[in-house]
């Protein structure tokens, strides 16, 4: 599963040909609809489904002449037809054929993404676990803080994509919607029941109210869903890019035989999977606003979006798909370095055990201001000084006048960090393994 890239998936799902093929779905099924109102003979409608068709270069030559991409196919489906193609298109504008079509792609993106969604989930599941118990030092602003585990800090990340597919689910839903309204959407020249038949039948539904088209915040929550999956990407990337910084190096990306990571220093073993996620997820956040900026349109409708649409639809979707199966990947061959975890736990010699010695002291009796006291001069003095945080503490009279060595030992034990481990992958995954 290492490269899962459904490149030529969504090279498919965003092809001229698979899109003039909902085109003609949705054309067909609003010939059907209209035949069951009585509107369209017997004889015609099953002479346009059994003759409909189109190709992609006649459709090319015709826009050259009509500047007009629906009109040039429905002039290439009527060729096909021949005299009952005065039916095709019946009452419908445009953008009932457009946005239609439009959800329709947007809503079999979504489940490539899901699926991907679902594959990477997977695999940060077996990391999070492999790595359980796995000690490391946790950092709150770059510095030393207190232990964690690495697998934790993957659990983490597991929990996140779940709330991700949350909102993918939720997109897709949001999305799937069409109209075939007409050219104001007054159901002037068609009844509802037209736009109910096509959406069914295309597994849509049919939008509450639309003008011209569908109302384009629709648009936008999808592509900003598409947005904060990539910023998760993104943040994990981020961490995976500073855990390999050669002054850390906790763990790596995965580096082939044959690999080169610098063109001038034949030394260099570089991120470069995780730096290409983090740049991609830029261009997530951007198309999400030119999605945000197709909101406002003019009255019942403008052409200001349709330009942004034709690029943002495939190059997000792509995207996204190549970051989820890429950061997929990633992890599946992520190298981690245990001992290296180990040797930074120790550089600041015990100093993440302060917390634990305050607590103690304020449970004692000691203010707060006071146990802080206390414990950050023998903090500051270790650090200082090279020191053992531990020894340092057993040296202070005001300390142990309080807490006893065989406590303060008993209390500066990485262990004391993790004992709850387990129950936070309880809650995470829901389940034991």
């Amino acid at each position: 599963m290492i490269d899962r890239y459904s490149r030529e998936i969504m090279k498919k799902i965003w092809s001229p040909e698979n899109r003039f093929k909902t085109w003609l779905e949705i054309e067909v099924r609003a010939c059907e609809a209209l035949n069951q109102l009585g509107l369209i003979p017997d004889t015609s409608l099953k002479n346009i489904q059994k003759k409909a068709g189109f190709d992609v270069k006649r459709i090319d030559e015709i826009e050259k002449v009509t500047k007009h991409d629906v009109i040039a196919f429905t002039t290439c489906v009527g060729e096909y037809v021949g005299e009952d193609s005065r039916y095709i298109h019946w009452g419908l504008t445009s953008s009932d054929v457009l946005d239609t079509s439009f959800s329709m792609l947007l809503k079999e993106s979504a489940q490539v993404l899901l699926d991907d969604i679902d594959v990477l989930s997977t695999v940060l599941k077996e990391k999070a676990y492999q790595y359980k118990d796995t000690l490391m030092i946790g950092r709150s602003h770059g510095i030393h803080a207190e232990p964690i585990t690495f697998g934790l800090k993957i659990a983490l990340w597991y929990d996140e994509m779940q709330r991700q597919r949350n909102r993918m689910q939720q997109a897709m839903q949001t999305v799937s919607v069409g109209k075939i309204s007409g050219a104001v959407g007054t159901f002037a020249h068609n009844p509802p029941f037209v736009e109910e038949y096509v959406c069914e039948k295309c597994g849509l539904k049919p939008a509450p109210i639309s003008t011209q088209v569908i109302q384009r915040d629709i648009y936008a929550e999808f592509f900003t869903t598409l947005a904060q999956i990539g910023g998760s990407i993104e943040k994990f990337a981020v961490e995976i890019r500073h855990l390999q910084r050669t002054e850390v190096s906790e763990v790596s990306e995965y580096f082939s035989a044959g690999q080169k990571g610098s063109s001038a220093m034949p030394h260099k073993k570089n991120p470069i999977l995780s730096e290409n996620v983090s740049g991609l997820a830029r261009i997530l956040r951007a198309n999400a606003l030119a999605a945000m900026e197709n909101v406002a349109l003019w009255h019942e409708r403008d052409i200001s979006h349709s330009s942004v649409e034709r690029i943002i639809g495939p190059d997000s979707t792509t995207a996204l798909d190549f970051m989820l199966v890429r950061f997929t990947g990633l992890m599946e061959k992520l190298l981690v370095y245990p001992e290296n975890m180990q040797v930074n736990l120790e550089k600041t010699r015990g100093l993440y055990y302060s917390q634990k010695i305050l607590l103690e002291l304020t449970r004692r009796g000691v203010s707060r201001e006071d146990s802080y006291h206390m414990v950050q001069r023998n903090a500051l003095a270790a650090w200082d000084q090279h020191k053992d945080f531990k020894a340092m503490i057993m040296q202070d009279a005001d300390v142990t006048a309080l807490i006893s060595p065989d406590e303060i030992e008993q209390f500066c034990s990485p262990e004391f960090f993790t004992k709850h481990v387990d129950d936070i992958f309880k809650r995470v995954f829901n389940s034991e393994q």
